[in-house]
């Protein structure tokens, strides 16, 4: 038996890189059309796109423009989000133009930052020295500083150029000054959570452990009595403070209700309290902190358990941007931000790296391949910031509440925190596909990828060879000679899988919560091959999941499938999944190539005009057409669904 594996280290994106094949093609994407074209963007260069004014709000506050600050006040993390996508991509490859562009950013970044170390735009353009950090609710000074410092890690990790790193360290000493536990400093915490996990990230690279104990603090000064929300906002006289006259702007909105060790129940604006579970799940796994890991296994019970839709997407709430109440998932207002996706596919990691568990791996997975992917379109220049599982563009064009669901994606968005997001993440994504201790090395995603890891002194190399999402079948090469467990994640969409070592069978291998274990000494030229089956299933909602009552969905391995009206014709909402025959058709020039799936399926024989009938009208036998979620809307509007009627 193979001794228990409690915990892995996160892999290093130097260590580990993606080849040709799905995803190589997403990354390339991001790194030869999204980010120049984010560049451009960023300097308000495109004409017919929203206006940006993030570079020219450096420039000002720089002193090398005048004018007044442009956007909203998280307007600086656009960049910062930006040049942390540049960093993970000069990590794995070069390009001397984005990396000169990226210089030039941060150049401006540096003349910007005042001389006690302090950054925000807003406030150097706006507001009065004494104004900084007296509204920490709502002005995101915080937030800013904590994706500062993430792009800083990832480009001096990627560069080892030390500007960037020198501005974050400076406004991280800033912060650790004025704010703390101490008489002389302000004893508050962000509104927008994500200050949290960057500062582990700067202890983890800088060894300075200040930076962990300030991320403690805010953390375990969150919520405490009397409120600091409170106290800040009479202080500044901003009357009444959070309340019912607030509207959605109550302390569950920024998760500060209750001291974090109390919270159970996931609330409020989705990203900022994924971005919350990251930091606590950070901060517990570095002090070694038992209560704090049991808070964010609960909250990930309860997110994932009854708050999560089927393609990993959360926040159903648009008032807010929020949680709401167990199983309460509508379809067709559903606003799952993309970013919350991004926070929950960074949570689930974090979690992975702490116990060893497919049920993390397979929503990363599930999120990622469905509510990320899907909220770009298929030439990285369109974007979703709501992505629902079902739309009649008509009734969004017409109705208040559907608003915020765009019947085609955008450009750009005055609130533009998600294109971005989405570009940091991809160019990351490498490090998700593993982690690794000294003698373990699990395999958590699946894809054409190499890793190389360090065990007992020895180098050892590790490759993927796969059309995975489309195929299940996993080569694994080895390149080199050491005693070491290899762990593959097997999916729980998974029910039959065949295993084999140089081409003779396993009949009998060991298992941890969803993971394989083959533990021996390995050679250079061995070669592993996983076979996972990939049915094409239909799911079916808990019965207290009303907004999909009588529904079925499609799913293939990590995909979820809808129908379009492009392929099935209008009133999708008329059709039913009939019993019957789920076919896989290849169609390799289509979209990049996919596996499409055609089901069987009926709809009435006249739709007519007449409101209500005495009698269920005549229905006639269809075949209907599925293409994957994250492709829809990339032909034209129409209508679209996940959930079907079925029998």
């Amino acid at each position: 038996m193979v001794e228990r594996i409690n915990k892995t280290t996160p892999s290093a994106l130097t260590n580990s890189r993606l080849s040709d094949g799905f995803w190589q093609k997403r990354q390339e994407l991001i790194w030869q059309k999204v980010l120049p074209y984010q560049w451009d963007v960023l300097n308000d260069r495109l004409e017919g796109v929203e206006p940006s004014g993030v570079i020219r709000n450096f420039r000002i506050a720089a002193g090398k423009e005048t004018g007044h600050f442009y956007g909203r006040p998280f307007q600086d993390s656009d960049l910062y989000k930006w040049l942390e996508a540049v960093g993970y991509l000069l990590s794995q490859t070069e390009n001397l133009t984005l990396e000169a562009s990226a210089d030039e950013a941060i150049e401006l970044i540096a003349n910007a930052q005042c001389a006690d170390g302090y950054l925000d735009t807003l406030y150097i353009i706006e507001r009065r020295p004494e104004q900084r950090w007296t509204n920490l609710r709502d002005d995101h000074e915080l937030y800013c500083a904590g994706h500062l410092i993430e792009a800083a890690v990832a480009y001096f990790r990627a560069t080892e150029k030390q500007l960037i790193l020198d501005v974050a360290r400076r406004l991280a000493d800033h912060i650790c000054k004025v704010l703390g536990p101490e008489m002389d400093q302000i004893h508050g915490y962000p509104g927008h959570e994500e200050i949290e996990l960057a500062l582990v990230k700067l202890y983890k690279l800088t060894g300075e452990k200040k930076y962990l104990h300030q991320a403690s603090y805010f953390i375990e000064e969150r919520g405490k009595k009397p409120l600091f929300f409170d106290q800040e906002a009479k202080a500044r006289g901003d009357l009444p403070p959070y309340g019912p006259t607030m509207g959605k702007f109550t302390y569950t909105y920024n998760q500060s209700h209750l001291p974090v060790h109390a919270q159970t129940v996931a609330v409020g604006h989705a990203v900022r309290a994924l971005y919350l579970y990251c930091g606590i799940t950070d901060v517990a796994e570095e002090l070694n902190d038992s209560s704090l890991r049991q808070v964010v296994k609960t909250l990930w019970d309860d997110v994932t358990g009854k708050k999560m839709y089927l393609t990993g997407a959360v926040g159903s709430s648009q008032f807010g941007e929020a949680f709401t109440i167990d199983y309460d998932l509508p379809n067709d207002t559903a606003y799952n931000e993309t970013c919350a996706s991004v926070a929950l596919i960074m949570w689930a990691y974090r979690m992975l790296c702490v116990e060893l568990d497919r049920q993390y791996a397979d929503i990363m997975e599930r999120a990622l391949y469905n509510a990320v992917l899907g909220s770009m379109s298929f030439d990285g220049r369109r974007y979703f910031y709501a992505n629902p599982l079902e739309i009649w563009p008509a009734s969004c064009a017409a109705r208040n509440d559907k608003q915020h669901i765009a019947a085609e994606r955008k450009a750009w968005f005055t609130c533009a925190c998600c294109p971005p997001n989405v570009a940091r993440l991809l160019s990351s994504l490498p490090q998700y596909f593993y982690s690794f201790n000294d003698s373990v090395l699990c395999v958590h995603l699946y894809g054409n990828s190499k890793t190389t890891f360090i065990t007992d002194g020895q180098r050892v190399t590790l490759s993927q060879t796969t059309e995975y999402p489309w195929d299940g079948r996993i080569h694994i090469d080895i390149d080199g000679e050491a005693d070491f467990i290899l762990a593959l994640r097997l999916p729980s969409w998974c029910r039959e899988y065949s295993l084999s070592l140089n081409q003779r069978p396993i009949d009998q291998v060991d298992d941890q919560n969803g993971y394989l274990l083959l533990s021996r000494r390995w050679h250079s030229g061995d070669c592993v091959e996983l076979m996972l089956q990939m049915p094409i299933e239909r799911v079916y909602p808990s019965p207290l999941l009303r907004s999909s009552a009588g529904k079925a969905a499609v799913q293939r391995g990590p995909l979820i499938y809808c129908v379009e009206e492009v392929d099935n014709g209008s009133c999708l909402s008329d059709i039913h999944l009939e019993d019957g025959s789920l076919i896989g058709e290849c169609a390799p020039d289509f979209l990049g190539g996919i596996i499409k799936i055609t089901a069987p399926g009926s709809r009435s024989m006249d739709i007519g005009g007449q409101l209500y009938l005495l009698k269920r009208p005549a229905r006639k036998n269809v075949t209907l057409n599925l293409v994957p979620y994250y492709l829809w809307n990339n032909r034209g509007i129409g209508e679209m669904s996940v959930w079907i009627l079925a029998t």
